[in-house]
């Protein structure tokens, strides 16, 4: 099964073109929907607004060189290794999503466009299962182990959220359908009913762009980016730098610190990420 291209005994009944104007498609409804969604949100307007904004409150210029430097380092734990999550299982589960999605998606497309017609394909087909299964690893773990949160919040796995929860919805069931689509390949009605939810599913995820968190994708590598850009040119987005609050000059510039904090504050800890909420 893994090694069997699934598009090929569907292209016996449904032309490669109609597959590949379905893909087309959904790639339209990704763009428009993101487009909307930037545009409802103001999300690109504050982005080159807070751009703007730091660039007259900086205190020193990057040179390209520290630019490009921080571009890799957004590329590297923002987006490949996804750093940013500090609990290890959050981490796992969008990795394995991400990567999961990534390999799926391209895989059908290089199926549909490439190899609509032909049973073996290379590589692809086992890609394609592949990810289907890191997506489906990922999404479930997110959705009963993750998001549902009895202890802290009264979460329960049942929970649905309307709109909220439309994304990884389509997100966990596209994939899902579509293994099982592949595993039932040759028994009639049944494997065509998979396929009918499985086109649904995608469908739904894709064009429900605008209601998802679909565009956070392409927004937050920018945003992380200009962020560490800000840190670096001083601006800081108007903040105060980061001071030792034991410093005695620190004390005489703030004379509010040791009056309220004590001449030697004590740690305040991590915070957040001491332990794992309780409070429900």
């Amino acid at each position: 099964m893994l090694s069997t291209n699934p598009f090929y005994e569907l292209s016996t009944f449904i032309s490669p073109t109609v597959m590949q104007g379905y893909i087309i498609l959904m790639v339209l409804l990704v763009i428009v929907g993101t487009i909307l969604d930037m545009m409802h949100k103001k999300s690109a307007q504050y982005f080159f607004e807070n751009a703007k904004r730091a660039q007259k409150d900086a205190k020193r210029t990057l040179s390209g060189g520290e630019k490009a430097s921080l571009a890799v380092q957004t590329v590297v734990n923002e987006v490949l290794t996804s750093s940013e999550f500090k609990r290890t299982r959050r981490r796992i589960s969008h990795l394995c999503t991400m990567y999961g999605f990534i390999i799926f998606v391209v895989s059908t497309a290089v199926l549909i466009f490439g190899y609509a017609t032909e049973s073996a394909a290379g590589i692809w087909p086992v890609l394609w299962h592949l990810g289907a299964l890191l997506l489906c690893f990922g999404g479930y773990w997110f959705w009963f182990f993750i998001r549902v949160d009895v202890a802290a919040e009264g979460v329960k796995w049942y929970n649905f959220n309307g709109r909220g929860d439309v994304f990884i919805v389509g997100l966990i069931t596209m994939p899902t359908f579509a293994l099982l689509w592949s595993a039932t390949m040759g028994s009639g009605t049944l494997n065509m009913l998979f396929f009918a939810l499985f086109i649904l599913c995608s469908t739904v995820l894709f064009g429900s762009v605008y209601w998802s968190k679909f565009a956070h994708m392409f927004f937050k590598p920018a945003a992380a980016y200009q962020k560490k850009c800000i840190m670096a040119d001083g601006s800081r987005e108007g903040l105060p730098n980061d001071y030792d609050l034991t410093d005695p000059a620190v004390h005489a510039r703030f004379p509010d610190v040791p009056e309220y904090m004590g001449k030697n504050p004590p740690n305040m800890g991590p915070g957040i990420n001491a332990e794992p909420p309780c409070h429900y």
